[in-house]
């Protein structure tokens, strides 16, 4: 015998609590929970944080970047919503300001990010690589990083033309990023989390 979970509309999703402080997204009307993710994911995570905080207030950028505090919602076709919930978002200071005062959540009609970073696991791999890249792509969303620490290296894919165009770094290579075209920043020193 097989159950079914029933679907959600985007409007559900928003409301939904299952009393504990499991954090879901939502897929094709289905709550998918988000899992913590290894100590390295979470060091990751912080590392590229406090670096994009600290590049932001260096560059006096009207801009803010959250770890896991906003949604963005995807415009996929079909009856069903899906919304995500990237690890790292950087958004203009005005949108976030915005964003306080109702749910976190980017509509799809709304200015998209300008920049998402995913940190993949083994259970995210196929959905950070895939999924996820053609949903943030369908939403215009400038920069994409992927980092992977499954195979020592970061994705960023960059907007041209609609179509996102993958740049992989390596090692001791420098990332380079047209949102943070200055930053200094080597995978090696993302993947182990340290300066």
């Amino acid at each position: 015998m097989t159950t079914t979970t029933p679907k959600l509309t985007f409007a559900e999703y928003l409301k939904y609590s299952d009393g504990t402080d499991t954090r879901y997204e939502l897929v094709n009307g289905e709550l998918i929970p988000m899992s913590l993710g290894s100590g390295q994911h979470g060091a990751v995570v912080a590392f590229v944080y406090h670096r994009f905080r600290d590049e932001i207030l260096r560059l006096k950028l009207d801009w803010t970047v959250k770890q896991m505090a906003i949604g963005v919602r995807s415009p996929r076709a079909g009856k069903w919503d899906t919304s995500r919930i990237p690890d790292v978002v950087v958004v203009p200071l005005s949108q976030w300001q915005e964003l306080r005062n109702r749910e976190a959540v980017i509509e799809v009609n709304e200015p998209p990010p300008l920049l998402v970073v995913e940190v993949v696991s083994e259970s995210t791999k196929t959905v950070d690589y895939r999924a996820k890249r053609v949903e943030y792509n369908a939403l215009n969303i400038p920069e994409y990083w992927i980092v992977d620490p499954l195979t020592n290296k970061v994705t960023v894919l960059t907007l041209i033309e609609e179509l996102y165009e993958p740049a992989e770094f390596v090692g001791v290579e420098r990332i380079l990023s047209t949102t943070f075209p200055e930053l200094e920043l080597t995978v090696e020193q993302v993947l182990t989390a340290e300066d």
